[in-house]
């Protein structure tokens, strides 16, 4: 065999070589893609499917890969999977760089005490537990009037009218006879008669100091104030308890306060409370809440405080409006940004943020609102994170994909 016949050779067998290796890589990079396939196809059928769904109907939940919506339209797998991680729940996800360009902002449920207190305006009242009423203790009639009106300031003792009592002079010159009897017993049943007619202890006095019966009395004011009603006139005829004039002092003075119902949880007997009025600038008086009235206005939804008020120098006049202002409880409470509860109409949400950007809708259950925050109630837990920015429209991307709100139950 020649050389040249001898170099063909050589290079047909290692054409051939090189054949067979390439032909093996083949085989083996082919099987291996095949595997990796398979493996990726496992993996796949290994996850939990947990509905079939059409996105555009995400409510509608089918059992089998074949259905159509109420839209006609094929549905797809929802794997347990997609939204979830763990025991968190179902969850929208964003991813962190599409949430910064979103604006959404993040905040943390944090335990303190609403700040201020609850501001509300009212109008100054007289005191009704201060009200004297002035009556004839028998029939008789006027004699004279001293010039009142309703309307008039009087101080305690004031005389109103005189008022000529015939029983009672008749019962005066009849103790002043037994008197003169010398019988002891005679002369305590008759003085005991004009104490039940109604006579003082100084007016019976007065008799007995005189020897002089005297059926006309002055009537005065019990007590310092404002005649609120006056029904006397000279010779007028009286009959027995029939009023004459009603009273109401201003030593202390009510402010009826209109709250808001919802704030009235806030609000307790003993709370203090400062009112101010325009009638005096930079001035501020300080009372306390004595009740919380039981009716509420329908057309206003507000209920009253009543706050007592003390009124030295008779500053203070009924109907006079005023400004405000009731100290805070100060317990402490949950609190969150007022911006990031989503008020439905039916129920307050919040969304949660949670790690690898995920979000959920969690019910909540809110109370007093102040300085920008709101208190939660229920649904919530301190040091979880919600979003404050940006919350509308993942609660929106939550309802297009079905996710329900945690519950106030669920909550931490």
């Amino acid at each position: 065999m020649n050389s040249g016949t001898v170099n063909a050779a050589r290079w047909a067998a290692g054409v051939l070589a090189i054949a067979l290796i390439a032909g093996g890589g083949g085989y083996w990079l082919g099987e291996r893609a095949s595997s990796d396939a398979g493996a990726g196809r496992a993996a796949r059928d290994e996850r939990k499917i947990l509905y079939w769904y059409d996105p555009m109907v995400p409510l509608e939940h089918y059992d089998n890969p074949d259905s159509l919506s109420s839209m006609g339209m094929k549905t797809i797998p929802k794997y347990a999977d997609d939204d979830a991680s763990g025991d968190a729940g179902p969850a929208v996800r964003i991813d962190p760089s599409a949430a910064q360009n979103l604006g959404l902002r993040v905040a943390v449920a944090e335990t303190g005490s609403l700040p201020g207190g609850i501001a509300a305006t009212g109008t100054i009242g007289f005191n009704e537990r201060d009200v004297a009423i002035v009556q004839a203790r028998a029939g008789g009639f006027v004699t004279r009037v001293y010039g009142r009106a309703p309307g008039d300031l009087i101080r305690a003792g004031a005389p109103i009218a005189d008022v000529q009592l015939p029983e009672w002079g008749g019962a005066q010159a009849e103790y002043l006879a037994v008197r003169k009897l010398g019988q002891p017993a005679l002369v305590t049943a008759a003085r005991q008669r004009l104490g039940l007619l109604g006579m003082s202890e100084s007016q019976i006095a007065e008799v007995e100091r005189t020897g002089r019966a005297n059926g006309v009395v002055t009537i005065r004011s019990p007590i310092g104030g404002v005649i609120r009603t006056l029904d006397v006139r000279s010779g007028v005829a009286l009959a027995q308890g029939q009023t004459l004039a009603q009273v109401s002092g201003l030593g202390a003075v009510w402010l009826d306060a209109a709250v808001p119902e919802a704030q009235v949880g806030a609000i307790r007997a003993g709370q203090r409370a400062t009112a101010t009025l325009t009638a005096f600038p930079g001035e501020s008086f300080a009372g306390r809440v004595t009740a919380i009235l039981p009716a509420a206005d329908a057309d206003s939804r507000t209920l009253t405080a009543r706050i007592e008020l003390a009124n030295r120098g008779g500053r203070l006049r009924p109907g006079m409006f005023a400004s405000v202002l009731l100290a805070a409880g100060g317990r402490p409470t949950l609190l969150v940004p007022s911006e990031a509860v989503i008020r439905t109409g039916t129920r307050a949400l919040v969304m949660l943020a949670a790690d690898g950007g995920r979000y959920r809708p969690a019910e909540v259950r809110t109370g007093r609102e102040g300085g920008g925050k709101t208190e939660i109630l229920a649904g919530l837990a301190a040091g979880e994170r919600i979003v404050v920015s940006g919350q509308f429209l993942l609660d929106s991307e939550a309802n297009l994909t079905g996710i329900a709100a945690r519950s106030l139950e669920g909550g931490k």
